[in-house]
Order: structure tokens, then sequence, then C-alpha cells
């Protein structure tokens, strides 16, 4: 590209970057995983409009750092190829100084060969923040080229305490009255997801629409050069009506008339990678196990609300589910934990999820929406006293949208915690 070509789009992002830094907007904990002192590339991953660029620049600007910038999502530099990134440093230091220390590539997946760029950027002690959509562009090419020289930082999109501060909604004071009104914005939650931009808009089937195409026309077709978008729309389109069920590869690919169950599995991992669903493997300790019975769980759930032609329905138990899964992934995968799910065979009920630490099982988790029925009640306090004979683990939590309080059942305490309780707490 021509130099003066590269140089005008980083002066105008720049006229643009000034809105941006001198907004207000909502502080989320991510921003704490940031290490700016840090000799590391930052990379921040998630699903296109979480959030990511807004992360970073509230680190940098919380921080009083100056910074270099350039946003590579941008068609004026659709053609950029990594000969031409030595002229976008030399255009960024005209634009920002000669002096600057850091500098912040925004979706820089987009230029084949940019990992051997940045490699050379922290061999001469530059800081480098660094943001994508596709997990395997960024996780397994980082892990490769810069053998370990990297911070990786996952963004999902607004949690419930993030969607109650974008609403100016208290989550400190435990009046009654407001109360009643974190329970009604849970529900609101449900239904409306956690996009930062969504709730600000009209036409919200279109932006969900056009977000899940721009997945996979984007992130996921040209990256693993898959050439029938329908297909993949199909597969994507069922996985989100069928969040957090058990996947069955060879059904699907009969049901859908999709290649074989590899094509599927194949389809699912690019799905994953681009952070359209969250996949959670089943509990076992042999490996042949925990390869099968994968469920997959949406990244939002106002992807459920606000496809076109949906079919799926606005069940607020699947969905308290889902965002209880979210959270458990943004409060364990930082501290190196993994999640999985329970079950035993099919004729046993299952246990949600399993928080595990190097092996060991240390918490198991049901989620209920509404527990008032005493037939309820009983079966998800069974599933929790059985898998914890089972496993061993007596740290037994229920969330559901009830008063707070413990249950003992055969000499074991449970700890049954209202889901706006969980959701706000710190831990």
């Amino acid at each position: 590209m021509d130099s003066n070509a590269i140089y005008k789009v980083i002066l105008d992002q720049r006229e643009e970057l000034h809105f941006v830094v001198n907004e207000e907007f909502v502080h989320r904990n991510e921003i704490k995983q940031i290490s700016l002192n840090d000799k590391l590339a930052q990379v921040v991953i998630g699903v296109r409009r979480s959030g990511k660029s807004t992360l970073c620049h509230m680190a940098l600007r919380n921080a009083g750092i100056t910074y270099g910038y350039i946003n590579f999502d941008d068609d004026r530099l659709a053609n950029l190829m990594v000969e031409d990134l030595n002229i976008v440093l030399e255009s960024i230091y005209r634009v920002y100084g000669n002096d600057i220390k850091y500098v912040f590539f925004d979706e820089i997946q987009n230029v084949d060969g940019w990992h051997l760029f940045i490699n050379r950027l922290l061999r001469q002690g530059l800081h480098i923040v660094i943001t994508g959509s596709n997990a395997r562009l960024l996780s397994s090419e980082l892990a490769t080229h810069l053998t370990g020289r990297y911070h990786e930082i996952r963004l999902y999109p607004f949690s419930f305490k993030d969607y109650c501060a974008s609403k100016g909604i208290g989550t400190d004071i435990p009046t009654t009255k407001n109360v009643a009104v974190l329970k009604n914005t849970l529900d609101e939650y449900l239904i409306e997801g956690g996009f930062p931009e969504l709730s600000t808009l009209s036409d919200r089937h279109g932006y969900v629409g056009s977000l899940i195409d721009a997945i996979i026309t984007k992130d996921i077709m040209p990256r693993f050069h898959i050439r029938n978008a329908n297909s993949l729309k199909t597969l994507a389109n069922h996985l989100i009506n069928n969040a957090g069920q058990i996947i069955n590869m060879t059904d699907l690919a009969e049901t859908l008339k999709i290649g074989s169950d590899k094509t599927i599995r194949n389809y699912i991992d690019y799905l994953a990678q681009a952070f359209l669903i969250v996949p959670l493997t089943k509990f076992s300790y042999k490996s042949s196990e925990r390869l099968r019975n994968n469920k997959a769980y949406i990244v939002d759930t106002g992807m459920l609300t606000y496809r076109h032609n949906i079919l799926s329905s606005e069940n607020l138990g699947w969905r308290l589910e889902n965002i209880v899964f979210l959270e458990l992934q943004r409060r364990n995968i930082p501290l190196n934990r993994d999640i999985f799910y329970y079950r035993q065979n099919a004729r046993l009920k299952e246990v949600d999820f399993v928080v595990a630490e190097r092996g060991y099982v240390i918490e198991l988790i049901q989620v209920s929406y509404d527990i008032s029925h005493p037939k309820t009640l009983t079966r998800e306090l069974d599933a929790l006293i059985d898998t914890s004979q089972k496993t061993g683990c007596k740290n037994l939590t229920l969330i559901a949208c009830s008063e707070s309080r413990t249950e003992k059942v055969s000499d074991t305490e449970i700890n049954i915690i209202s889901a706006v309780e969980w959701l706000l707490s710190k831990s």
C-alpha cells in the first residue's frame, strides 16, 4: 500500500479516537488483567462487539499512557500485506510521536504474517496491546511464534454486573426496592443479553443478524476455506436454538445434511474459535469420555432473542444456565481452573457445572430458575448429593431465583444462593 494512504488512515482513526477516549464507559473487571508494565504482549480476545477495543483504550487511558493506535478492521486497509507493517509503524510514529513506547494494534489478525512483525517489536522493547476476534489466530500462532511472550485476556459481552452499571442501577444497596429492581433487571438481562451496543439500538434483530453473519463470513470462512456458508449458518442457528444441550455429531450430520460427523465436529470447532459458541466438556477421568457428549452454550443470550426466524423459546431457565456458565468462564479461566458438566449415565440427573483445579473437583454447581415446587427442589438437591458422593466434593451450590439459604441433606450442607446475589458476588 501507498505510505501516504496508510498515514491518512491512521490520522483519521486518531480523530475518531479523540471522541472515544473522552466518553465514559462501564468499568469492567477484565481491565485488571491487562498488565501494561509487563514486557509480554497483552492480547485481548473475544467475540466481535464484546468491547475489546474499549477495554484496551480504557486501560491505557486510566494508566495515563501515551500510545499509538491503528485499527486493521478498516476497509481502506483491506489489501494491507505483512511487508506494509513497517510503513504502518512509521506512520504511527509520524502521527503519535517518535517517543511512544506503547502501540495498540486493533484486530491485527486481518494481516497475514502479523505475528512475525509483533515478535520483532517485542524484541525491540515496545509494549504491545493487541485485540482479535479469532481465537486460533491469536492463541495458537502466538504460542508458536512468540514462544510464551504474551498474556491472554478473554473478554465476553457484559456480565450482569456490567449490565447493571450500564443502566445506572446500583448493586451495593440491599434495600427492598433495590432488590426488586435487580430481580427485574436480571430477567431483562436474560432476554437482552450483554452486547454493549445492543440495548441502545432500535433494530436489534438487524444488529444480531449482521453480527452472526460477520462472524461466519469474515472470521471463519476465509480462515478455514469454507465455501458453503449456508451449511455453517444452519449449524450455528441449530446450536443457538439448542444452547446447553448435548451434541450428537452423527445425528446432526444426518439431520442437517452436512457432510459427515467429522465435518460437524470441524464446523463446531470453527464456531468456538470465533467465540460464537462456548463448548463444555463432560467430566470424566477418562480422556475418551471427555471427547464425546460435549455441550455448546451461546456467547450471549441476546443471540437467542434477536435472530431472524427465531424458533427457540424464551425459557428463562435455559438462559440463566447459559449466563451462569459464562460467568464461571470469566471467573475461573484467569485462575487456570476447568469447567465441566457431570452426567454419569442417561438415567441420572446431571449436575450443570463442575469446577476443577489441577484435577480436583472444588465445587459442584446446579442452576434452576424456579425451585418453589418441592419436587423441583428435591430433584436439584439430590443430583448435587449424588454427584458429591461420587466426586468427593462437599462444596455444593444451587443457584436459583429465590432467597439465599442453606439446606441440609443427609448431613451434607448445600448453599442455595439467589442468582442476583451470585452474579454480583466478587468471587
